[in-house]
Parts: structure tokens; C-alpha cells; sequence
């Protein structure tokens, strides 16, 4: 039984964000300096893009090869229906999902939204945020000194985060180093903990300013402290500072 071909149809191609200049030239043939070969099962094969041709193969191409440019103006691309070797020579470009992609709008909106279903419901989180929350998002996230915001400024930069990191906020209120972490960051507010230079953590109690531990360089001090306070070494020391905040 014979296979029903798909439809001939137009087609858009758009470059990724992080290419799209105004005008982008795509490398249409095979070389040194550019490498286009298709594995089609078997072998590699070069490929070349000739508007006179069949075939995007080099070996499938006579001697009479006209070499034509692609261009991408404005970031897009749209190629007719009555040029299905550039468009198959689009599909197989080593390229392709790299530098530039075929338009699919059904995608594209699923996509969307998925993005927006993120943005509600990282916002409707951080609505519902308690000031405590909001404090230990605050210091732990936003890396603000909270004493020094208003409930309203700190209420506004939650929410503003949620809205533009949707995926990471929504990740960041189940994860329960971010409770450790808010706890760590607290205990330095109130001097239960204290730093020396650059890198030296150091108790601040009554009878112990002994040093604590030192945290390697380019890490995150509140999270290297939460890590020490977690393990089987540091426990200890983590539930007997711990009820020291509520004083």
C-alpha cells in the first residue's frame, strides 16, 4: 500500500533568541570552515543548497549547481511551499534546534502556557506568604537585610521575583535548605553568628567566639553554614543555637 505524502505547505523559521540579528546569513554548503553533513542512516553525507537541484545532497547534484544565500532578515525566515528541497534542507540542517527552528504555533502556545500556569501560581504563593515567609524569602533569595524594609517594599520584591522567576521561586519554597538557610541568615542578624574577613565564620555567644568553620571561595556563606548545621557534625550545634533566635 502506497503512503499517503504530508501536504505541501509554507513554512517559517525563526533564529533563537540568542542569535537573531537583523540580517543572518545560515552556512548553506558543506566546507572546512562550516561542516554540513547529515547521517542518514547509513553515512554522512554533505550537504549543499542549490535552488536548481533535488536534492540538498551533494552527491545527488549534477554539475550545473547554482549557489543561492540563505538569509534570515529581521530574525525569520519563511520558505514557500514550492521550494521543498530548502525546506527539507532546513529540517536537516545541523543547525537546526541550535541556531534556528521551524515555527510550530501549537508548540509555541503550549509552551506560553506553561509559562504563564508558573507566573499564577508562583504568584498566588507568594500572595499568600505570611511575614515570616516573606522574611525568610527575603533574606535567603533577595539576600535583603529585611530589618531594614518595609512589610509593603518586602511584600512587593517577593512578589515581583515570583513573577519573573516563576519556576525558581515556586522550586525555592519546597526546598528545605531555604528553611535552614532564612534560619542561618536570622542567626547572623542577631549576631548569634559572626564573620571575620572574607571567609571565617565564627560563634558570637557569651563564652564561645571560637571559629566555626571557613567557607570556600566564590560558595555562599548562609548556604555553607545550613549544610554544616545539617550534618551529622554540625546537628548538634544547630539545635542548641536554634532556640537562641527566639530570645
Amino acid at each position: 500500500m502506497k503512503t499517503k505524502e504530508a501536504p505541501l505547505v509554507d513554512k517559517l523559521y525563526k533564529l533563537r533568541r540568542d542569535i537573531a540579528p537583523l540580517s543572518y546569513i545560515l552556512p548553506s554548503r558543506n566546507s572546512h570552515r562550516h561542516p554540513l553533513m547529515h547521517f542518514d542512516g547509513t553515512s554522512n553525507r554533505a550537504l549543499r543548497y542549490s535552488p536548481n537541484q533535488k536534492s540538498p545532497f551533494e552527491d545527488e547534484q549534477d554539475k550545473n549547481v547554482i549557489l543561492e544565500p540563505i538569509i534570515f532578515e529581521d530574525g525569520f525566515l519563511k520558505v514557500s511551499k514550492t521550494n521543498p528541497v530548502l525546506q527539507y534542507f532546513l529540517d536537516i540542517h545541523p543547525d537546526n534546534g541550535l541556531k534556528f527552528e521551524a515555527v510550530n504555533n501549537e508548540k509555541d502556545a503550549e509552551t506560553e502556557l506553561e509559562i504563564m500556569n508558573y507566573e499564577v501560581d508562583a504568584l498566588i504563593a507568594a500572595k499568600q506568604l505570611g511575614l515570616s515567609e516573606l522574611e525568610r524569602i527575603g533574606r535567603v533569595i533577595l539576600g535583603r537585610d529585611v530589618t531594614k524594609m518595609s512589610t509593603a517594599e518586602l511584600k512587593r520584591d517577593v512578589l515581583v521575583y515570583a513573577r519573573n522567576n516563576p519556576k525558581e521561586f515556586l522550586n525555592t519554597l519546597n526546598d528545605p535548605m531555604t528553611n535552614i538557610s532564612a534560619t542561618v541568615a536570622l542567626m547572623f542578624d542577631k549576631g548569634i553568628l559572626g564573620y571575620r574577613g572574607s571567609k571565617d565564620v565564627h560563634f558570637n555567644l557569651p563564652n564561645n567566639k571560637k571559629r566555626m568553620l571557613t567557607v570556600p571561595y566564590g560558595e555562599d556563606r548562609d548556604y555553607i553554614v545550613a549544610s554544616y548545621l545539617q550534618s551529622d557534625e554540625g546537628l548538634e550545634t544547630f539545635k542548641l543555637l536554634e532556640p537562641m533566635l527566639e530570645d
